[in-house]
């Protein structure tokens, strides 16, 4: 395998759109909007009866239209189904110059991220691909939230995991009023496996991603579960409807005021160490090397997007 195999690539994935990979206007709409990146999906979205014919349609939209900067991924069917297998070898086979990543829904061990690695080797040798295309994983179920490690650590094309708290859920028995709208629960009900699936994600280095919002119509409850799962660590979260692209861009971007401090006092350290100093004081503020770990999480994200 080459060098640029083995690299993780860094992508943005503060709005992820989901789409449902049976409708071709959908996804045309998609391709335009202004979505980091847009999942083109087998799973929830599509009925049984529409599912293999949706695989097609895929490629096509995959093929045809301009999907701009935007990373292309497809979400397969749960391992557990008789879909998934031809999933991964119709899409792949037929568009996979064309897509970055697969995502793979109920991931519950780590056996689950090897299956999909050796299969994606498979396809990629057989069509002589180059460039290698990644993994982003759902753990939605409470066997995965309990393997998270070992899951996070499976395979070198990880590139990602996403918070399902939908299916997590009904996993865990969490009742459905109290998940999905306001309850008698002294704080955030999604606290600890938000924290606990960002560990993971940052100790591999991998993107940790927060999952959908059902009320899209409720923008300012949808911002504040943005703020909350950019406050632990993720980088992005799910938009079920374009209405939610927008908000989700504002709220895991950092602000111009913040990138244009972060550099500055990133410049200041940089100049004390030249001078043999181990910390800086700017405009009242001591900067040193664990500051400077932070503010640069604050550069490089301005650099991804390009501030």
């Amino acid at each position: 395998m080459t060098d640029s195999l083995k690299t993780r690539p860094r992508r943005l994935r503060r709005s992820q759109l989901s789409v449902p990979g049976s409708s071709e206007k959908m996804m045309a709409k998609a391709a335009g909007s202004a979505a980091d990146h847009v999942f083109l999906d087998l799973e929830d979205a599509v009925a049984p009866n529409a599912k293999v014919a949706a695989r097609s349609k895929i490629v096509t939209a995959l093929r045809d239209l301009d999907w701009g900067n935007k990373t292309r991924c497809v979400r397969i069917n749960d391992l557990g189904t008789e879909y998934a297998y031809e999933d991964v070898i119709t899409v792949v086979e037929g568009a996979g110059e064309y897509l970055d990543t697969i995502m793979v829904p109920k991931v519950k061990a780590a056996h689950d991220v090897m299956w999909i690695d050796i299969l994606l080797g498979q396809i990629e040798r057989k069509l002589g691909l180059t460039r290698r295309i990644g993994v982003e994983v759902l753990i939605e179920e409470v066997e995965g939230m309990m393997n998270i490690d070992a899951i996070a650590a499976a395979s070198p094309r990880l590139e990602c995991l996403i918070f399902g708290m939908g299916d997590y859920s009904a996993s865990q028995g969490i009742d459905i009023g109290s998940a999905f709208g306001p309850s008698g629960y002294p704080g955030d009900i999604w606290h600890y496996p938000r924290y606990r699936l960002a560990i993971a994600a940052r100790a591999h280095g991998l993107d940790a991603v927060d999952g959908p919002f059902a009320d899209f119509r409720n923008p300012d409850a949808y911002r504040e579960e943005c703020r909350r799962a950019m406050t632990l660590g993720c980088v992005g979260k799910w938009a079920i409807h374009p209405a939610q692209i927008e908000p989700a861009l504002e709220v895991f971007s950092p602000s111009a005021e913040a990138v244009t401090r972060a550099r500055k006092l990133a410049a200041a350290y940089a100049e004390a160490q030249a001078r043999g100093e181990g910390a800086v004081q700017v405009d009242g503020v001591m900067v040193d090397v664990a500051s400077i770990r932070i503010l640069q999480n604050v550069i490089d994200k301005a650099e991804m997007i390009g501030m």
